[in-house]
């Protein structure tokens, strides 16, 4: 039995990698060049913490104020894009407390599954995992009492979950001395270098002689009543059992040509690496306020946030950026914190979905074509669940966890 996955980020080499630990003959396609996708740039959480989704309560009020600043956490660009208005839509209606009421469990069942492949994939890959948490420091007494309120919310759930004031923070960062009313820290969740996991994915996957194959985007997909027949692929004609779509924030591209309408937006980060011979930080930090995140990466520091949507604009919005470098120093003073130039910045586009849940599972009407994607900031911390799933389901297997929550059909 062969499979073709469409897409070499990291929810498509888990999905490979599974489906060959299950017996079956595996190529992956990619566009591009298995180098330069969302999961290299990405900070490298693993987090179980997060399992509010991104279309939560008060998110719309927090983003129209923000929408129109060019330098603020999230923006839009103004325009008409039919699109994003179809998209926005189904964000509003998502974006209430009764839909991330019933989006947490699943999401954080996900999330704790993840978490304990990659553990399992650390025995014998090296990507640096490290399980120290992650710290969510905030400096207004509004945001604290969010953060606080999460947090029972989580230690309820299960997690491991703490309040941190200023001064036990100044003694688990010392060289950083944060300058904050306190912080939240997630001891259930965990950092690995992204970069590394890839390579080492990549690695074991030719090892097992899954063929993976550069420079084929997707031209044409040829259905045959309910299932797949073949792709056309970088001009070759490919033939399978199975298709996986992990196509990122391309897919509503790739799953049009197979007649399938998925609704979702490309959502746009930043992120850059610096601070070599600064104050280093212990443990990961996101900046509650700000929407920045920092994780200490092979003995510096990765710096990332901002949440664009503006379709996929191919260049590097510095205003961005600068929100980034100048957000830093509220939190921590005795980070001098440079601009980077333009050429030292990443970007990669975040598959974003309305209701900020991934799709997971067999598309509509179609018995041999499995969706994989949408899963917005949480790609690389979800990635390894979500190819075991696709194994799962491609031998029509129960799955480890309840994936009704992610069915890719839940918008037709």
């Amino acid at each position: 039995m062969k499979a073709v996955i469409i897409g070499g980020g990291i929810i498509g080499l888990s999905s490979a990698y599974y489906l060959s630990e299950a017996g079956w003959e595996v190529e992956v396609l990619e566009a591009g060049d298995f180098a330069d996708n969302c999961s290299y740039g990405n900070l490298g959480m693993v987090v179980p913490s997060h399992f509010v989704p991104l279309a939560a309560p008060g998110i719309v009020a927090q983003g129209v104020r923000w929408m129109f600043n060019s330098s603020s956490p999230f923006y839009i660009k103004p325009g008409l894009n039919s699109k994003l208005i179809n998209w926005g839509l189904k964000f509003l209606r998502s974006a209430n407390a009764k839909q991330a009421e019933a989006a947490a469990r699943p999401l954080l069942e996900l999330n704790l599954f993840s978490k304990s492949l990659y553990e399992e994939l650390a025995t014998q890959l090296n990507f640096g995992l490290k399980k120290k948490g992650i710290l969510m420091y905030f400096k207004t007494e509004s945001v604290a009492e969010e953060e606080n309120h999460l947090a029972e919310k989580a230690r309820a759930m299960g997690l491991d979950a703490i309040y941190l004031n200023r001064q036990e923070l100044l003694h688990l960062e010392p060289e950083q001395q944060p300058d904050v009313l306190g912080a939240v820290h997630y001891r259930c969740d965990a950092h690995l270098h992204p970069n590394a996991v890839m390579r080492e994915m990549i690695n074991i996957l030719k090892q097992k002689g899954v063929i993976l194959s550069a420079g084929k985007p997707l031209q044409k997909i040829v259905r045959d009543q309910d299932q797949i027949r073949e792709i056309i692929a970088g001009g070759e004609s490919i033939k399978a059992d199975l298709f996986v779509m992990a196509s990122g924030s391309w897919l509503p591209e790739t799953m049009k040509q197979a007649g399938i309408s998925i609704p979702l937006m490309p959502g746009k980060g930043y992120s850059f690496t610096g601070n070599e011979g600064g104050p280093s930080l212990r443990i990961p930090a996101i900046l509650c306020e700000a929407r920045v995140a920092i994780t200490p990466m092979a003995g510096q520091l990765r710096f990332g946030g901002t949440m664009e949507l503006a379709g996929f604009q191919h260049k590097v919005n510095m205003n961005r950026v600068r929100g980034i470098v100048e957000s830093v120093p509220n939190y921590f003073p005795a980070m001098k914190l440079e601009m980077p130039q333009e050429k030292e910045v990443w970007y990669g586009f975040r598959p974003c979905s309305p209701d900020g849940l991934p799709y997971i599972g067999f598309a509509k009407n179609s018995r041999n074509l499995l969706v994989a994607g949408g899963h917005a900031m949480m790609g690389l911390s979800l990635g390894p669940a979500t190819g075991k799933l696709i194994a799962e389901l491609a031998q029509s297997k129960s799955t480890s966890v309840d994936i009704s929550a992610f069915d890719p059909n839940r918008f037709s």
